[in-house]
């Protein structure tokens, strides 16, 4: 039984703390905020309640494994819901799109909304799909990453190679499978979900679409954010210690290998293993030794933060017609607000994609209301005086601006309102309470660099092979969470919290 101290609270250090402790090692987790759950957060105010993370929970299997691996199955501790439809999209033409799990659905509602060659085009992008995914699901994502060659020696059919498209980028393989621009905007949506530019990212990332198509998308009842309080609840069922409002200031080594962790109350505990669930340029520049932090550091300099997120929280009067459970409204310009985040100077999207999440669960509203979700994508945050003393490697890759400019929110906030009504959801005089969320709030919450969402970019085709390894060169110190293999989101971090865990191995 090795004595092990997770830091950090997030999905995968939780998820690594309740299969270490059913391994039977001794669990310590110390999360720094009072909250539960990393990024998965929550804000409640007058009545709502919004989670502020993911809405969608996909490759729900990832989920299911977790929980029947650590005792009781998922479904006697959440309620999952299956949303039909799994997205509806509106495009620049006013056309709008529903996404459907099932095939025939998707053929129909393809063929309604763009026509039957979109349909055909769908259904050839879904065969590519399952290549993908055959090829890199056990290979990749589901292993200690391995290098190129390595991971091509291991993959489970030699024919599925070429369908990884490599050297392919997310857009170049959507304009040649799919001949309807929309659909290709489609695609290159989901390079965003892991905060990239899908002009660079590796078309291996059509991954991401093919598991929400295949597998479908849920919604926990009650609230995204039950998912943490109820992998917490499992960890501590199986043995797991938990500290809330501890954080870590060091990760104490000696003679190479990790000998416990330093709190901010003067504590030293002592570790056989420590599992770092916070952002790698934060591990490297905040908590290890500076010399000891040499290897990893090298390692982040060639990587790139995610891009970042302006969320409205919008308490909704009345019943909102037309809109699924999730909806993005697409912009007319996408390359502008790929620019804007991505460009030499990096600003707020002066036309971005809105992103809808408005649950039908009456635990997120009072009676007669509804609780919106809105997200556009958005710069990271540099305050200003951090530029002035010569902003950190993770800063400089991408850049940023001052989210804490006097005024900007709130005018970026009335903008996105605006926005909403030009594109046909005019909600604004519904409106009975408003919170706004800047990558500067998140960056303050979670460490992450300037607010980055999901962790590090792929905006090369060797990204994936960028991320730190769950198991680093420190004896005894492993990785989970979105900086590091297999990759940000729920589903993945989730599968790293199982790689670290039998890398450790039991107790």
């Amino acid at each position: 039984m090795a004595r092990v101290v997770v830091v950090g609270a997030g999905v995968g250090g939780l998820a690594a703390a309740a299969r270490l402790a059913t391994q039977g090692h001794e669990v310590t987790v110390c999360e720094a905020s009072e909250h539960l759950g990393g990024k998965l957060g929550v804000v409640q105010q007058e009545g709502f309640t919004w989670d502020t993370g993911a809405h969608l929970l996909t490759i729900p299997q990832a989920f299911h494994e977790l929980f029947a691996d650590t005792g009781a199955p998922l479904e006697e501790v959440l309620d999952l819901e299956p949303l039909d439809p799994l997205m509806r999209y509106r495009f620049a033409d006013g056309t709008w799109l529903d996404t459907h799990a099932d095939p025939e659905a998707m053929r129909a509602s393809l063929t309604r909304s763009l026509g039957p060659q979109a349909a055909a085009d769908m259904d050839a992008f879904r065969a590519r799909g399952a290549r993908i995914w055959s090829a890199v699901e056990h290979a990749f994502l589901r292993e200690a990453p391995l290098a190129p060659a390595a991971l091509a020696r291991q993959a489970r059919r030699v024919r599925d190679l070429p369908a990884i498209a490599p050297g392919r980028t997310v857009r170049g393989l959507g304009r040649s499978l799919l001949s309807d621009p929309r659909l290709q905007m489609w695609l290159e949506r989901y390079a965003t979900y892991t905060g990239s530019d899908p002009r660079t990212a590796p078309a291996a990332l059509a991954s991401a679409p093919y598991a929400e198509l295949a597998f479908g998308g849920w919604y926990v009842r009650g609230g995204m954010h039950r998912l943490g309080t109820a992998i917490a609840e499992r960890a501590q069922a199986r043995g797991a210690t938990i500290h809330t409002s501890t954080p870590v200031e060091a990760i104490a080594t000696d003679g190479g290998r990790v000998v416990g962790v330093d709190t901010a109350q003067g504590q030293r505990l002592p570790a056989d293993v420590v599992v770092a669930n916070v952002d790698a340029w934060h591990l490297a520049r905040d908590l290890l030794p500076r010399r000891t932090a040499r290897p990893l550091a090298r390692r982040l300099a060639s990587a790139t933060p995610s891009s970042a997120g302006l969320a409205l929280l919008l308490g909704v009067e009345g019943h909102s017609e037309g809109l699924a459970h999730h909806n993005v409204l697409f912009c007319e310009d996408y390359d502008a607000e790929f620019d804007a985040l991505f460009g030499p100077a990096p600003h707020p999207i002066a036309d971005p994609t809105l992103y809808i999440a408005r649950p039908d669960d009456p635990a997120a509203a009072p009676p007669g209301h509804e609780a919106w979700f809105v997200l556009v994508n958005a710069p990271r945050h540099v305050p200003v005086e951090a530029w002035e003393a010569g902003a950190d490697a993770a800063m400089r890759r991408g850049g940023g601006i001052d989210w804490t400019a006097p005024g900007l929110a709130e005018r970026e906030a009335d903008r996105i309102l605006a926005l909403l009504a030009a594109r046909g959801v005019d909600v604004a005089d519904r409106v009975v309470t408003r919170a706004v969320l800047t990558p500067a709030d998140l960056a303050a919450a979670t460490r992450a660099p300037g607010g980055s969402i999901y962790g590090t970019a792929s905006n090369s085709v060797a990204s994936a092979f960028l991320r730190p390894p769950n198991r680093t060169h420190v004896d005894g110190l492993f990785l989970v969470g979105g900086s590091s293999h297999p990759g940000g989101g729920l589903p993945l971090v989730t599968l790293s919290a199982a790689i670290t865990a039998r890398l450790i191995g039991p107790g």
